[in-house]
């Protein structure tokens, strides 16, 4: 592959929120651009809510791009010119392309964590679901509904502390045809529940004050977005019942990849010059610990 080309403007791009030290975007990025042979500077920078639009005013020429993770995803709805399809139907967007014409600078969102998800679930064998249980209501948990709707859910079951707060999701699943019902988290135990795949978006791998039944953890998948710290508590119940667990860091890479090509080409359909290759090298650059029960 062909190394970083001197003679070329350096172009920046960084993943902003907070908390941000452990992200491991900086790692994919990098590795995707010295493939591609883009002299190009990507880092994390710490920005908490409340702060987006200040560091956005403040952008100089040379910004190419942005990834966004929480609290931000929301935070930037307002503060850009033009949004793809994902990140309209989700009202939240993961990426942003910085863009410079006569009149001004631009900001575009896109939304790549809906593709990433369902390529990370293919990658782990999961191409279609009927049942799926949601666990959160944020940002990614609407990216995860609309992943569940591509894999051909009939019904989804989110599951929430404050069961108001999935208001939101249960309209966006009945925009896609999706029968939407909400629990509550006390609920998480019920021997009656059923779920071919239980995604969960829960921040930071939180401990629950329950346990999914024995058998539904031994036979559904779960994909836990978090992967930091990792194993989750939750990974670890799962693999303790036998069944099947994926981490974030699927999504974290598919949605990556998606994400260069928008700040490559200003298309996320379309494909990167040898992008089989990049994407090698993405994977190399991710480290994934086994999870033990």
């Amino acid at each position: 592959m062909a190394n970083e080309l001197p003679n070329q403007p350096v172009q920046r791009l960084a993943v902003l929120g907070s908390p941000i030290a452990h992200s491991q975007s900086p790692a994919l990025h990098r590795a995707a651009y010295a493939a591609l042979g883009l002299n190009w500077r990507y880092d994390a920078i710490e920005v908490r809510a409340g702060e987006l639009a200040a560091f956005l005013a403040g952008l100089e020429p040379d910004w190419r791009g942005l990834s966004l993770t929480m609290p931000l995803k929301h935070e930037v709805m307002p503060l850009l010119n033009g949004l793809d399809r994902m990140a309209t139907v989700t009202k939240a967007a993961n990426t942003v392309l910085v863009g410079q014409t006569e009149t001004g600078r631009t900001l575009t969102g896109f939304n790549t964590d809906v593709t990433g998800l369902v390529r990370a679930l293919a990658d782990a064998g999961v191409t279609r679901a009927t049942h799926v249980t949601l666990l959160g209501a944020g940002a990614t948990a609407a990216s995860a509904l609309l992943a569940a709707a591509e894999l051909g859910a009939e019904s989804v079951e989110v599951i929430v502390r404050t069961p108001s707060k999935a208001a939101p999701l249960v309209e966006l699943g009945h925009s896609v045809g999706l029968v939407v019902t909400v629990a509550n988290l006390t609920s998480l135990a019920d021997p009656e529940r059923q779920s071919d795949l239980v995604i969960s978006t829960l921040p930071g791998g939180p401990v629950l004050a329950a346990e999914f039944p024995a058998d539904l953890r031994s036979r559904a998948v779960l994909f836990d977005v978090s992967y930091s710290p990792w194993p989750s508590s939750l990974a670890r119940s799962w693999a303790a019942a036998g069944g099947t667990v994926c981490s974030g860091l699927g999504m974290l890479l598919h949605q990556a990849l998606i994400q260069v090509r928008v700040f490559v080409s200003g298309d996320p359909f379309e494909p990167l010059p040898r992008e089989d290759e990049v994407l090698q090298s993405m994977r190399g650059a991710l480290g994934e610990e086994p999870v033990e029960g």
